[in-house]
């Protein structure tokens, strides 16, 4: 791509809160960078169609300088044309006494119609972020039903859990949330999530230091911090009533800066990728792994040493992931 020719940024459920806290990020350069122009695309379903013209007015009222064109839209094909990143966030949320296949059912559809539309018209080489929940296994449909776009390419958002697991080791260790890195969340977008510290580090005034090394506190990183970073999605509903949105929006701009930027030598990240293998995990699930980004690809980060603790937790977390693919193959026949 020319320097500096917009970059076309699809955002999928955009006229709801998460929608609404992440287009005005990517519109600032938050996402793509400060010198990078972007026009977005915005889908939303019809009953939606108001507010979604609502939100693109604002977009025009803000005149953000990098911000080249809006598309807003009820139609998926004109909402994927030419899209060189797609973060999906639209999807259908699971509501109070809703079996967890009905659920299952309902995103399966929507994912496979997504999947043709954007196999058909994105731009080559299309980057796709899922976030609506089941975020693993929505992209994993994703993926079977536009076997076109590179398996490489799609990917769900990991990152608001990663970045969670950042911000309680910085509480706790009462430290910089920048100075903290190295976390990894592995395997699913759900509370069945392993978040690991075990290679995780803090910068000191006296070099990098372990995270387990400053806690001191085994007994917390092994069962506290845990079921704080799993629980954290409920625990933000308890408190606003709505689910995690600023957040969200701000993790899926950096899983998309990283993955398109690159991170910072000696860091990784965590993102939902298609498995290789790597970790014993199984090939043909979309699981979380720690990564390295480089010239616009992720990288699995390779030969980290896992104890039989963690073992235990990747294991079920892919149990879980190997259970919703079923799941989500009994919802297509």
């Amino acid at each position: 791509m020319a320097a500096n020719e917009p970059m076309r940024v699809l955002v999928t459920g955009a006229a709801g809160q998460i929608g609404y806290a992440l287009v005005p990020m990517i519109a600032r350069g938050v996402m793509l960078g400060a010198d990078q122009p972007v026009i977005l695309h915005m889908l939303d379903i019809p009953p939606a169609a108001e507010a979604l013209n609502g939100v693109k007015m604002e977009l025009v009222d803000a005149a953000f300088p990098l911000l080249k064109g809006v598309v807003a839209t009820t139609d998926v094909v004109e909402a994927c044309t030419g899209v060189n990143v797609a973060v999906m966030v639209g999807g259908f949320p699971r509501k109070e006494g809703m079996e967890r296949k009905d659920v299952m059912s309902k995103n399966v559809s929507i994912y496979k119609s997504q999947a043709s539309a954007l196999e058909a018209h994105a731009a080559p080489n299309c980057k796709v972020l899922v976030v609506a929940n089941p975020a693993n296994t929505n992209a994993l449909i994703l993926k079977e039903f536009a076997p076109s776009i590179p398996e490489k390419n799609i990917s769900c958002l990991t990152r608001l859990d990663h970045n969670r697991a950042l911000g309680q080791i910085s509480e706790r260790l009462n430290v910089q949330v920048s100075d903290v890195k190295n976390v990894i969340i592995w395997g699913n977008h759900s509370s069945s999530q392993y978040p690991d510290v075990n290679h995780a580090t803090v910068k000191t005034s006296s070099g990098e230091k372990p995270v387990r090394e400053l806690v001191q506190d085994d007994e917390w990183l092994n069962a506290a911090f845990i079921a704080t970073v799993q629980q954290r999605g409920a625990a933000i509903i308890k408190a606003r009533k709505l689910s995690s949105a600023l957040s969200a929006a701000s993790s899926a701009c950096d899983h998309i800066r990283d993955w398109v930027l690159g991170t910072p030598e000696g860091t990784f990240v965590s993102m939902g990728v298609y498995s290789d293998g790597s970790y014993g995990v199984p090939a043909g699930l979309i699981y979380s792994f720690p990564v390295t980004c480089s010239g616009g690809e992720w990288t699995i980060v390779q030969e980290l040493p896992i104890d039989e603790f963690s073992r235990k937790k990747m294991d079920a977390t892919a149990q879980e992931l190997s259970e919703e693919k079923a799941l989500a193959y009994s919802c297509l026949e």
